[in-house]
This record gives structure tokens, sequence and C-alpha cells, in this order.
């Protein structure tokens, strides 16, 4: 249901052409706000923000956050940073000085324009956890020098960032780790799950599994993951997070496997391969904090959201086709 508010505000999101990040700027034009889209398109696309070209509160910059930005909002939220292994692994350095650099520049920003802040973080900070389900006062398993560090090291620290800043200079900030999410606009080669599946399922090719398919993930619907930003943000000074978003409804990655090609009808194979370095064996929030603080829990089951990006993908399934 759309809210009604007092005021238009016009706010920033970075890495607003991404998979979730142009989710949040519909919702956020939906409620009557001016969106600033900021984007320097390294994994973002113009394709999902295409519908929105004409929109006469939408605006989109290109430019990457690890430089200063010179603009006057009135919010932020800060989703810049490529995601998805393969992205964040193609440019370790890139993927670290955008989680820091960005993190650093987004909240100085925001400390010149006293406004509220919001940080994309992940459940990347947990690391392989020995701790399950994952609750925000676990301070995680992490390898610092291994070839995932970039992400979730780069997350950490921005999130000790963010935290320093809300000590040291009083600003207004709200941290939300984010789980396993999936829905329309995921790129269909980042790698995910989710997306893998799909994509190998609807072109006839084997499905790979890295591991024996019995670590487990939690997945999340981009609609519901950007009601939790939102409630989150329309939070008091007094609640920070972080916060785990995410659905604590947990599957093996062969369940997923098998799942996604009974609903493509698909006649793939399943293909293991060996499981990647500091690659997570179980992944579950614990949403308790969510479900207290913002009344918030996801809405939408495993089956109806893989059936809306089952939909997608099949959309695009000729652009997708495998080269000769």
């Amino acid at each position: 249901m759309a809210r009604l508010y007092d005021s238009r505000k016009r706010i920033l999101v970075t890495g607003g052409a991404g998979f979730i990040g142009s989710h949040l700027i519909d919702r956020l034009l939906d409620h009557g706000h001016e969106v600033l889209c900021v984007d320097n398109m390294f994994t973002g696309s113009k394709r999902n923000i295409d519908h929105l070209h004409n929109h006469p509160r939408f605006e989109l910059m290109r430019h990457d956050v690890t430089f200063p930005l010179y603009v006057e909002v009135d919010e932020i939220y800060n989703l810049a940073c490529p995601a998805s292994p393969i992205h964040y692994q193609h440019d370790p350095v890139q993927t670290t000085k955008t989680s820091v650099h960005g993190a650093i520049n987004m909240l100085g920003l925001a400390k010149r324009l006293k406004c509220k802040i919001f940080q994309a973080s992940t459940s990347e900070v947990y690391g392989d956890p020995t701790v399950h389900p994952q609750s925000e006062e676990y301070w995680g398993n992490v390898n610092p020098i291994g070839i995932r560090s970039c992400y979730d090291e780069g997350k950490r620290c921005a999130e000790t960032l963010f935290f320093d800043y809300h000590r040291q200079h009083g600003l207004d900030i709200k941290v939300a780790r984010i789980f396993n999410t999936y829905g329309s606009r995921m790129h269909h080669a980042d790698g995910r799950v989710v997306s893998n599946f799909i994509v190998q399922a609807l072109q006839g090719n084997s499905i790979t599994i890295y591991g024996d398919g019995t670590q487990t993930r939690s997945f999340c619907y981009v609609d519901d993951l950007v009601e939790g930003f939102i409630r989150l943000m329309e939070t008091g000074s007094e609640v920070t997070g972080p916060i785990n978003l995410g659905n604590p409804n947990e599957f093996t990655i062969r369940e997923l496997a098998e799942k996604v090609i009974e609903k493509v009808g698909s006649r793939s194979e399943l293909v293991f391969h060996d499981l990647p370095q500091d690659d997570p064996k179980q992944r579950q929030p614990d949403i308790t904090k969510a479900k207290v603080t913002l009344d918030w829990e996801p809405t939408v089951p495993l089956d109806q959201g893989l059936d809306r990006t089952i939909d997608y993908f099949r959309s695009r399934l000729p652009e997708l086709a495998p080269s000769a």
C-alpha cells in the first residue's frame, strides 16, 4: 500500500541502475519522491531503468562513488558495489575501494547535508558462519585474505565507518544486512545461484552445482527486501541497525536446482564441481530484530517468487541464447 507523506523528498540512490537499486527507485517514485540515481554502470544496466527515462521525478547521473559527489538531497541509500562473486572478484581492489571510499564519500555527503543515510551491507559479513542461524550479534567467521575478502571485508569496513560517523558526528545511519535476494532484473551471468539455475534450465544446459549441493541458502524476493529497506529508513534516529533482511526459510542448493528444473519443465541434468574457496556452507538469517523493530518479514514464498523470476528470464530468452 502506498504511503502518504507530508512532503516530497529528494532521495539519492547509489547503485540505482542495479538489480535491487532499480526496484528501490520504482518504490520511492511510487511513494511520490524525487530520485537521483547514481551509477557507474560497472554492473548496473540502463535496461533496468529504461522505463523511467521520461519520468518527471527521476534523474540519472553517471558517477563512481569512489570519487566525491556534490549534490543536494534529503536522504541517501548507498547500494553501490558489485555484489556477485564473478563481478566483485573481477577487480577486487576496485571492489574494496567502492565499499570503503564509497562509504567515506557518501558519509561525508550525509554529514554536510545533515541527512539520513542507509547502507546496504550483506550477510557476507558473517563469512562461513559457525553460528546458525545468524543474528546481528554474531561477529562472523571471515577469511581476511581470501578471494572473497574484497567484498566481505570491504562491507565490514563500511559498517565500521557508518557506526564511527554515527558516534563521532551524530549521523543518522541505517545499516541493513542483506541475505540472498532474487527477482526480475537480476543479471543473467552474475554467477548467483538463482539466475544461474534458471538460465541454464531455460537453455537446456546442465545445472552447475558447486560442492555436493547440501549447502543451504535462504532466498528473499526483491519486493520483500525493498519493503524492509523503506521501513528501516522510516525509523527514528534511535534505530541504527545493523538489521538482517532476508527470508528465514532455508533450502539446500540441490533442492533449489530440482525445483527450478521442475518449474521450467527442463531436462537439464545436475553437474557437480568443487566448492569455491570460503563459500559458506550455511546461510540463514535470524530476523527477530526486523520483526520487532520494523514489523517486517517476507511475504512472497519461494515458489511464487521463482515463478515471477522464471517468467522474467523466459521473456529475455532470445537474447540469452548461447552464441554459436
